[in-house]
C-alpha cells in the first residue's frame, strides 16, 4: 500500500485507510499501476524503494536530452544539469522548474529529502545537500524511475 496516499491502521483484522490530503494531478488505482509497472519499477516508485547502485544504464548516459517521469511522462530533469556523482545512481544538481516536489524521509531512523514527481506522485529518489555548484544539490535518483528522451 502506497505510504503518500494513505493512512493504514487495524481494527479487528480489518483494514481502515483515510486519503492523503495532497492529491496529484495524474492518479491511478493500485490494479492500474501495477499493470504498467515491471516488479522493481512498482516497488520503487509506488512504494519509495530502492534500485540497486549501479544497476542503471542511466547512470552513465551523458547524452543531450531530457528525463522524463516513467509514470506520467512529465519532463523532469535536463541532461545540462546531470553529473557523475560516483554513487551509481544517476544524479543530477537540478529539476526542472515546477517539475519535482519533495518531503521529508525518517525511515531507517535517518533524515532525507523524497523527490517525486509533482504530476503523479512517483517516487524518484532523494536530495543531499552535497552537490555540485551552483545549487550544492545532490538529486540522487533511481533510473527505473525515469525514461530518458534524446534532444
Amino acid at each position: 500500500m502506497k505510504r503518500r496516499e494513505f493512512l493504514a491502521g487495524t481494527i479487528a483484522g480489518l483494514v481502515v485507510t483515510a486519503p492523503s490530503a495532497h492529491a496529484f494531478e495524474i492518479t491511478r488505482n493500485d490494479a492500474e499501476w501495477r499493470a504498467m509497472l515491471t516488479a522493481l519499477e512498482y516497488k520503487v516508485m509506488r512504494e519509495e524503494g530502492t534500485e540497486r547502485a549501479g544497476s542503471s544504464p542511466l547512470d552513465k548516459l551523458y547524452e543531450a536530452g531530457t528525463y522524463h517521469c516513467r509514470g506520467c511522462d512529465l519532463p523532469l530533469y535536463s541532461s545540462d544539469t546531470k553529473y557523475d556523482s560516483g554513487t551509481g545512481w544517476p544524479s543530477f544538481w537540478e529539476p526542472l522548474p515546477g517539475a519535482v516536489e519533495t518531503k521529508p524521509d525518517r525511515k531507517f531512523f535517518i533524515r532525507r529529502t523524497e523527490v517525486h514527481c509533482r504530476r503523479c506522485g512517483s517516487h524518484l529518489g532523494h536530495v543531499f545537500n552535497d552537490g555540485p555548484k551552483p545549487t550544492g544539490k545532490r538529486h540522487c535518483l533511481n533510473g527505473v524511475s525515469l525514461v530518458f528522451r534524446p534532444a
